[in-house]
């Protein structure tokens, strides 16, 4: 099979209150998923190209939900693992009115976290063009962070680009190992997407130029500043600049906006376009995400945002 993009990670059932307020006062929820990883694989299959994604479930309800959700999204999911002895992480959005939704993992010794390098498929990783990682992974577990580190050395060894989003969560880990860990991984990767604050802990730089350089002179090839609806600022060894955002009112639900927008650009990517054509169509489709309840429900297909069409709500 040959994949346009290949990620790995933890996808967990999400349950969403479809009342406002504190968790406790919630009797109804939707059921649906999140998971950093399989929502950039989605937000690509939904764009037109093909995305591979790679993780451990548990041998459960839950777990066929979640591998059968991302199935019909258009993902490959062919070398999802089922484990009988671990179970399918859950978590839940707290929905607070004017203000972003609080979130609550159940994830400690779930399936995902139990991943390997062993779980690897050197010939299913070799034909995809970009492998895309994320922080969260290698926070889950020190057999997490090795598969990480193996993904890596493969992609490299077959010329695959590497595309590496921090999305530091610090529920998981100190500021301190987090900053540790995360630079060394990204030393070894061509494109590093911080979100500003995320670029703030990793580097100790204060303003997105200081960041992106800092990024550069880690080992990347290239470093894009989230900047929310400002937009984004981007810098390689040839060229930096600012791009422009899109300004969204209302913000419905702001979680999952980074990895529309690590979609949207790594699709710009795969059709060829340049560094500023792509961070355009991310803000695009992270401005896109900001407008829907859910992670993955708002990440917008190509007819939607397709340049050539004159008929786009966001312009």
């Amino acid at each position: 099979m040959s994949l346009d993009v290949v990620t790995l990670g933890e996808t967990m059932v999400l349950f969403i209150p479809t009342s406002v307020g504190p968790l406790r006062y919630a009797n109804a929820f939707e059921k649906t998923i999140g998971g950093a990883e399989s929502n950039v694989a989605i937000g690509l299959a939904r764009l037109g190209h093909r995305a591979g994604w790679i993780s451990r479930l548990g041998n459960d309800e839950f777990g066929l939900f979640v591998r059968n959700f991302i199935r019909g999204e258009g993902v490959d999911t062919s070398r999802v693992i089922f484990d009988d002895r671990h179970p399918t992480a859950v978590f839940f959005k707290e929905r607070q009115a004017g203000r972003e939704p609080r979130v609550y993992y159940y994830r400690r010794g779930s399936a995902a976290s139990r991943m390997s390098p062993e779980d690897l498929d050197e010939s299913y990783i070799r034909e995809a063009r970009i492998l895309h990682l994320t922080g969260i992974t290698p926070a889950l577990s020190e057999s997490c962070a090795a598969t990480v580190e193996r993904a890596i050395e493969l992609a490299k060894k077959h010329g695959l680009l590497v595309a590496f989003d921090p999305n530091i969560r610090l529920k998981l880990w100190s500021r301190e190992e987090a900053r540790r860990v995360l630079m060394d991984v990204a030393s070894r990767c061509d494109i590093i997407l911080p979100g500003f604050d995320e670029g703030r802990i990793l580097t100790g730089e204060r303003t997105p130029e200081a960041i992106a350089a800092r990024l550069l002179e880690n080992g990347a090839r290239a470093a894009v500043v989230k900047l929310g609806e400002r937009g984004a600022y981007y810098a390689t060894r040839k060229e930096s600049d600012y791009v422009e955002g899109y300004s969204v009112e209302p913000i419905v639900d702001p979680i999952g906006a980074g990895d529309a927008f690590a979609a949207g650009f790594l699709s710009g990517l795969l059709r060829g376009w340049s560094y500023r054509e792509a961070i355009r169509l991310g803000n695009r489709t992270g401005a896109y995400a900001l407008t829907v309840v859910g992670d993955v429900e708002g990440l917008p297909y190509w007819s939607e945002i397709d340049p050539k069409r004159s008929d786009q709500v966001l312009r």
